[in-house]
């Protein structure tokens, strides 16, 4: 049996989200027929989770249901715990905002051995990207965490998952609302310079995209609720605006990255859905 991690992102539950409801009850029927060795939620789980508590515990209980016996990883995006100031003036990550994540998720950073029945040796790695480059001193905490996880690999390669991807061209890029601030890229240089790596898998951006860097893949996740119009999304590569979600197949050494579209996911763009989404303001 091959060693395969699914990865789902951006799925923006809560309990008036009928239609990214049903999207995720698509993707549950395929996992259940056929379990991944563990099941990554790379961020967004939730509506609105970085003032409601009601959107958080509801994707709580639907990613839990959805992996069963899986071991569940998950990571927090913007909409779960805030972001960098300059990205979202009204929802700043703070204390108050991670403390409220841990509660209800546990730590926001995930570390997992996995070894396959061919002698694959893998260690999965997720970090929170919504800290980076704001100075807090969970930002610290996790680079240093980083680093020690980056020790006694043998010949383990690495697969990570990040929420915003470390960047859209490269890592000289300024500051945009779509990936890691230039302040917190730093603290990624590490991993993204480590001879093990392989895989580094984000969400986001609403899209699906893969780009191999050497022996890299960089994998945008697509999304289980909505797309986003183009004109939205300035400067970013175009890639496929459709729903669903990736699996990855740890090879000895490579990934193979499928994307999965359940039938009957829909991918609605976002002013289709915002009525029961993000209804504005004005």
């Amino acid at each position: 049996m091959p060693l395969i991690v699914a990865q789902i992102s951006d799925s923006h539950l809560g309990p008036r989200t009928t239609v990214f409801q049903a999207n995720m009850a698509r993707i549950e029927a395929v996992l259940h027929a056929a379990p991944p060795q563990a099941l990554v939620a790379s961020g967004d789980v939730s509506l609105d989770g970085a003032d409601r508590d009601a959107d958080l515990s509801f994707a709580a209980a639907a990613l839990r249901r959805m992996a069963g016996a899986v071991p569940l990883l998950v990571l927090p995006g913007n909409h779960d715990v805030g972001s960098d100031i300059r990205s979202m003036p009204t929802q700043p990550v703070d204390a108050a905002r991670m403390a409220r994540w841990a509660a209800e998720f546990g730590p926001d950073r995930f570390v997992l051995d996995l070894d396959g029945p061919g002698g694959e040796a893998w260690r999965l790695l997720g970090l929170n990207t919504e800290i980076m480059g704001t100075g807090m001193a969970e930002e610290a905490a996790q680079a240093a965490w980083l680093a020690q996880a980056l020790e006694g690999l043998g010949r383990r390669r690495i697969a990570a998952f990040l929420h915003k991807p470390a960047f859209i061209g490269g890592m000289d890029d300024p500051f945009d609302y779509w990936s890691v601030p230039p302040e917190g890229r730093f603290a990624l240089a590490p991993l993204l310079a480590h001879p093990a790596l392989r895989l580094v898998a984000s969400g986001h951006l609403h899209m699906h995209r893969m780009e191999r860097r050497g022996e890299v893949v960089f994998a945008w996740c697509p999304p289980a609720s909505f797309v986003c119009e183009p004109e939205i999304q300035p400067g970013v590569p175009d890639g496929d605006r459709i729903g669903g979600f990736l699996r990855h197949t740890l090879h000895a050494d490579h990934v193979e990255t499928e994307l999965v579209a359940p039938a009957g996911l829909r991918a609605p763009y976002l002013e289709e859905v915002r009525a029961e989404s993000y209804p504005r303001q004005d």
